[in-house]
């Protein structure tokens, strides 16, 4: 069949298009990348990058933590307090922090100026965070810790390995939380392997007794951490020739039957 005649609009259309192309202000030109020419286009160069060794070997542990079978013990640590739990619990520890270098000066001098007046100074308990690894122990040890807060990510983690089944012997409620920078923040350092809470006001009380009932299921009472092994997760390589293998034998298998 012959071609229907284009319409006069369309060929307008196409003139238009035509007269807009070979406008001489705006000559198309292909993009020249050799040297001393156009900017290069931005490339995702990171598989190149030389990266620092921290990095490296920090993704290097994690790789290997997938690869390798760990043991309960160490695996619990990365069953941490999910956004919200974790939230609630250092919200609550915040009004329990540590007075900082200036407030504990402040503190002195007021003490020091009521005494040289000969007046009676406040001599209140401060109810405050206690940290420090050795501290913590001693606290848990003699059960005068009501809760202890332990970071994730200690290096090495023998340091703090063996505080979870502590706080199970003498029954006080325990959480693993990201990270010791966090627990840090709390107690007015850099970084914290723990903090552990003696006393509660009483208008904390109820809130404190919904946490640590909390806890105590998901981590004290909880015997499937001490259960659950960790890691032995293969690459993506090797998943590959597992599966590869196990379609050869399937094929085996049906050729066998066939017959």
């Amino acid at each position: 069949m012959p071609k229907a005649a284009k319409t006069s609009k369309a060929k307008k259309l196409q003139k238009r298009v035509a007269d807009r192309k070979k406008n001489p202000l705006f000559v198309k030109e292909a993009k020249n990348f050799r040297i001393g020419n156009d900017v290069q286009p931005k490339r995702d160069l990171s598989r190149y990058v030389r990266w620092p060794r921290y990095i490296l070997l920090h993704r290097q542990k994690k790789i290997l933590l997938q690869r390798i079978k760990v043991p309960a013990a160490i695996h619990q640590f990365s069953k941490t307090l999910d956004k919200n739990q974790s939230s609630k619990v250092l919200n609550l520890l915040k009004k329990y922090q540590p007075e900082t270098k200036t407030e504990k000066k402040q503190r002195l001098t007021k003490l020091a100026e009521q005494k040289a007046q000969a007046q009676k100074g406040e001599s209140k308990k401060v109810q405050v965070l206690k940290f420090g690894l050795n501290h913590v122990t001693t606290l848990v040890e003699t059960k005068k810790a009501k809760l202890v807060l332990i970071a994730y990510d200690v290096d090495p983690i023998e340091l703090v390995v063996w505080l979870p089944q502590l706080c199970r012997r003498q029954e006080v409620p325990f959480c693993f939380i990201k990270n010791k920078a966090r627990l840090g923040a709390l107690v007015h350092q850099k970084t914290a392997t723990c903090v552990a809470l003696t006393e509660v006001r009483k208008e904390d009380q109820a809130e404190f007794d919904n946490l640590a009932r909390d806890l105590r299921q998901h981590y004290n009472e909880n015997h499937e951490l001490l259960r659950t092994i960790g890691g032995g997760q293969v690459g993506i390589k090797s998943r590959h020739q597992q599966e590869a293998l196990k379609k050869a034998l399937e094929l085996e298998e049906l050729k066998k039957t066939s017959q």
